[in-house]
């Protein structure tokens, strides 16, 4: 499920995208991400008493990290709680087998408790990437009312 954040306004020919800056692309992708993960978490609770099955993870984190980390930015973060700057280029969420752990010895690697905790961890991170989204539309909204007194 992808989520729409993007209003196209054609203006003379022009075609103009707004609501679409890189933190909300940014907070899009983590829901997007989010919502991937609690499918593949689904997925692998399902499969708790499959033999020889291998859970899987999505992977999306840590690669945001790393490309934050990467960037060649004339700006300085003069502060730790200042927010970096959003990677240009666009970093998708990826299913990676966890192939590192056999649990039991039908060769399946799924573990209850830690699927549950994973469900858990990430409903709580998609309700911050959804509050994020609001108070950026609530942003947008006052905004324009402000804008037409």
């Amino acid at each position: 499920m992808q989520l729409a954040a993007s209003l196209l306004l054609v203006n003379g020919g022009v075609k103009m995208t707004i609501f679409r800056d890189k933190v909300t692309s940014g907070i899009i992708k983590g829901m997007d991400a989010s919502t991937l993960r609690q499918q593949v978490t689904a997925n692998n609770l399902a499969n708790l008493n499959t033999p020889g099955f291998q859970r899987s993870d999505v992977s999306f984190e840590k690669q945001l990290q790393e490309a934050r980390e990467r960037i060649d930015s004339p700006l300085a973060r003069t502060d730790e709680r200042h927010f970096p700057q959003m990677p240009d280029r666009d970093i998708e969420p990826e299913i990676k087998k966890d192939t590192s752990t056999i649990r039991r010895i039908d060769g399946n690697n799924v573990d209850l408790e830690r699927e549950m905790l994973n469900m858990v961890s990430n409903q709580l991170r998609y309700n911050s990437y959804t509050q994020k989204l609001n108070t950026r539309f609530d942003n947008w909204r006052f905004v324009i009312n402000e804008g037409r007194r």
